[in-house]
């Protein structure tokens, strides 16, 4: 049995169809490629997997040696047609980072929580590796929107017409969006996003997927991304108006910036009851927090 975007539920599935009728939004139908492009993408991840596990590995030992906490950080992150799973990423943060404020946007660079080689591994991008396992595992994409949180999803869905539209296909370890704009920090950098994410989704292709691999991997050798971007027809610079932005009526939904702590919710976490983001479960985005 499948919710919709009326209550809160962490055990079933989000009907997307449903949830779209209730926010107003029209679904834009993915290409054609997406009906078949798994397969394809778990053979390469897999291939991808065997010369970077022994990196991977090492990793995981020196993010033991230099912080407390276990070297594989697991997140609960939203997936294909609502369905949720364990997203892999080596740990950069201090264990427990979010134990007092609850789910929140990272700071970047800013950011207290990233431990000194965790700096290291998020500029080189090293952190994402674990990932591959979550694409052979039919889970993820190698290219694809990325996957944000449930806690964020349900606020997100409500805020922004159209937001649904990035779950019609696998979410991805890169990406459009993540080529060409930088980690989200606020609703406005979410709605640029989701301008490139729906592009994706309705232009999708081997050709597509393929420049956008081969610009990731330049970038990681240090290539510069945006030189690299226009020779593969890649850049792209969206814009969004006010019209896009839809405001709740209720003020409890106002989606809460970085360093702001979540309200209390059911099923959301909060300062006082955060989520056991090790637990599988399925998204339910709700209208009604206290539902």
């Amino acid at each position: 049995m499948s919710t919709t975007l009326s209550r809160i539920d962490q055990t079933t599935p989000i009907d997307i169809d449903q949830a779209e009728t209730e926010l107003g939004d029209g679904r834009r139908r993915p290409a054609r490629y997406f009906r078949r492009y798994g397969i394809l993408h778990r053979v390469a991840a897999l291939l991808l997997l065997i010369p970077a596990a022994p990196m991977v590995i090492v990793l995981i030992i020196l993010v033991r040696l230099t912080s407390k906490g276990p070297g594989i950080f697991r997140q609960t992150r939203v997936g294909r047609g609502g369905k949720v799973f364990t997203l892999l990423k080596i740990r950069t943060m201090c264990d427990d980072a979010e134990a007092e404020t609850g789910p929140i946007w990272t700071t970047s660079l800013g950011d207290t929580r990233i431990t000194r080689l965790g700096r290291i591994l998020r500029a080189l991008h090293l952190d994402e590796f674990p990932q591959l396992w979550n694409v052979v595992k039919g889970e993820m994409a190698l290219v694809g929107p990325r996957p944000e949180r449930p806690e964020f999803v349900q606020k997100l869905a409500r805020q922004i017409p159209g937001y649904l539209d990035r779950l019609s296909v696998l979410p991805g370890i890169t990406g459009l969006a993540q080529l060409n704009l930088p980690p989200d920090s606020d609703l406005n950098s979410v709605r640029r996003k989701l301008v490139l994410d729906r592009e994706y989704v309705e232009k999708g292709g081997f050709w597509l997927d393929v420049r956008i691999l081969v610009c990731t991997f330049l970038r990681l050798l240090g290539i510069p991304g945006r030189r690299v971007k226009r020779i593969l027809k890649l850049d792209r610079d969206p814009q969004v108006s006010d019209r896009d932005h839809v405001p709740p009526a209720d003020p409890s939904l106002e989606f809460r910036a970085v360093g702001e702590t979540l309200p209390s919710t059911n099923g959301v976490a909060t300062k006082d009851h955060p989520l056991d983001n090790d637990a599988p479960r399925e998204i339910s985005a709700g209208l009604k927090p206290n539902d």
